[in-house]
């Protein structure tokens, strides 16, 4: 029930996360990677000994391919991204990578995008985070239909779209933060991790909100708030459990595996951390906040 009682100190730390990660959004921004605006992606391996960036990034200069960003990968490894690339400029900077002939290189993979396809890209991914949310609105209105009082149950399908937002613009402020002081960039990985968000995240939502469904048809003599209280109470362990074994697997994969899928695991872990909080600190009590609105309407 403490949920209930300190409903109005969650709902503000929710509210204060939110405004400060839009903050970080408009400050810092998001830098798009080769995905969205094009460009080329190398990843080298060397023979022997990983040279110092520094000297790879002399090496490309020379070739006139300038904002090269150069990230050590694997134990030997660099992955170069540069601006689009036609097949002459790329032999010119595997050649330039070659800076002494007893440290062999070895380019492992090759990736060009257009500037078209980014743009293409950047409309898919927009539209696909459109339809995620319409759909879920939809279906949460369709699962809740038979529940009308006291909160219609299409309240119940925009107030879980409010906390999916939430959801995703935390772990996003979060990623414009640490993207403004490291070369962390926006790629198909990163939708792929808020589209992962969402779809877990609501999950979370239903089970509460089911509960919380039964609880009512049971016919209990407990106000609503009560009602929201004891039925967030009765599936979080469940719901910290399930969030957990996710984490439990995302953070091997942040430490320990390759370096393109780093920013997926770290964005995933935020998001299910979040998630899970505002399935149980934000999600019921602003429940509770739309029947006692109603309630003061009424009267």
């Amino acid at each position: 029930m403490f949920i209930t009682k300190y409903k109005k100190i969650f709902l503000s730390l929710s509210i204060i996360l939110v405004v400060v990660s839009i903050v970080f959004i408009f400050i810092f921004g998001l830098k798009p990677g080769i995905d969205f605006k094009g460009g080329a992606l190398m990843e080298v391996s060397y023979a022997n000994s990983r040279p110092e960036a520094s000297l790879i990034e002399a090496s490309i200069k020379k070739i006139n391919i300038s904002q090269a960003l150069i990230q050590p990968t694997g134990e030997f490894g660099y992955l170069i991204k540069t601006r689009d690339l036609n097949e002459t400029e790329h032999q010119a900077l595997l050649k330039a990578l070659l800076l002494d002939n007893k440290n062999s290189v070895s380019e492992k993979s090759f990736t060009s995008i257009g500037p078209s396809v980014g743009s293409e890209l950047t409309r898919k991914a927009i539209v696909s985070i459109t339809m995620v949310i319409l759909a879920i609105i939809l279906f949460i209105t369709y699962a809740f239909r038979h529940v009308s009082r006291p909160v219609a149950s299409w309240k119940y399908g925009v107030i879980t779209i409010v906390t999916l937002l939430h959801d995703i613009i935390i772990p996003t402020g979060i990623f414009a933060l640490i993207s403004h002081y490291t070369s962390a960039e926006v790629d198909t990985l990163f939708i792929l991790a808020l589209l992962t968000i969402l779809g877990l995240s609501v999950h979370d939502k239903i089970v509460v909100f089911d509960r919380i469904r039964e609880n009512l048809r049971g016919g209990d003599k407990m106000s609503f708030g009560e009602t929201v209280g004891v039925s967030t109470s009765q599936t979080i362990v469940r719901s910290i459990n399930i969030t957990l074994t996710v984490i439990f697997v995302l953070v091997p994969l942040y430490l320990f595996g390759p370096e393109t899928t780093k920013n997926f695991a770290l964005i995933l872990t935020i998001g299910l951390f979040f998630g899970i909080y505002s399935s149980l600190f934000f999600a019921s009590p602003l429940l509770i906040l739309v029947e006692e609105w109603q309630a003061k309407k009424r009267k």
